[in-house]
């Protein structure tokens, strides 16, 4: 009876191992996914181009205008979901277009002024005629690329599959106070949805332990959250709005264009 006993408690003991070891390793892949996940994001800015050395001006403020965005150049999702969005609201493609575009033109320029504004800098979003009156850097811009890329194809395959971007061209100038408009430099910024790992490189991280469908369906999940609030042309419009905003907060300061306030 004794012997029985200590086998039961022998198996037991084997049986709490096992399931350790299992959460271990099913932890390690989950976690693997999520580091992978966490530094999908990308976004770039070329250095300042100007014909000579940058003026020294001096601002008191900084205007960004809404980007010039042909709608035409916006590639749009073509996967079963957008065909079916496009079913359900009975907007054609063109109708989308000019949407994503108009969508995107705006976050852009509202991030770009709240971007700068956490850094200490007067920022003000300015469409039209810049307001007489005070030594302004003016950001104009052209949107050059809007690709929806696939959803599907990020999902599934990830690590840059289907990934979505946008990228523009930005021009500063300096308009005083009393005087003509003085061009200060242009430069070209894109952003898009990364590397993230898809379904199918996740559940390969749970295949080695032996856990496919579990890490399928977490990966699975963790993608399902990110389209859900990351990976849109909008969001894309954002990161390239944080990377336009650091390469002009870093010239603004560098070259003395205008103070920073802690305060603001």
């Amino acid at each position: 009876m004794q012997s029985s006993t200590q086998a039961t408690d022998i198996d037991m003991n084997s049986l709490l191992l096992s399931l350790v070891n299992k959460t271990k390793r099913l932890a390690g892949a989950v976690l693997l996914a999520g580091s992978l996940f966490a530094s999908g994001c990308a976004s770039a800015a070329t250095a300042l181009q100007s014909a000579g050395p940058l003026p020294q001006v001096h601002a008191d403020v900084i205007y960004v205008s809404a980007f010039e965005i042909s709608p035409d150049l916006v590639k749009l999702d073509g996967g079963m979901a957008q065909k079916i969005k496009s079913m359900a609201s009975g907007e054609s493609s063109a109708q989308q277009q000019q949407q994503t575009a108009l969508a995107a033109r705006e976050a852009l320029a509202n991030e770009i002024v709240a971007e700068l504004r956490k850094q200490g800098l007067n920022a003000v979003r300015a469409d039209g005629p810049v307001p007489a009156g005070r030594n302004a850097i003016v950001v104009e811009g052209r949107i050059d690329t809007i690709d929806a890329g696939s959803r599907r194809r990020r999902i599934l395959i990830g690590l840059g599959a289907g990934k979505s971007e946008v990228g523009a061209t930005i021009a500063l100038s300096f308009v005083p106070a009393n005087g003509a408009p003085q061009a200060l430099a242009t430069f070209e910024a894109n952003a898009d949805s990364g590397h993230m790992p898809g379904v199918a490189e996740t559940a390969g991280v749970g295949a080695a332990a032996g856990h496919v469908a579990v890490s399928a369906a977490a990966g699975g999940g963790l993608h399902g959250a990110s389209e859900a609030k990351h990976d849109t042309v909008t969001s894309d419009a954002d990161k390239l709005a944080r990377s336009i905003a650091k390469q002009l907060g870093q010239a603004a300061q560098e070259n003395g264009w205008m103070p920073v306030s802690h305060a603001s």
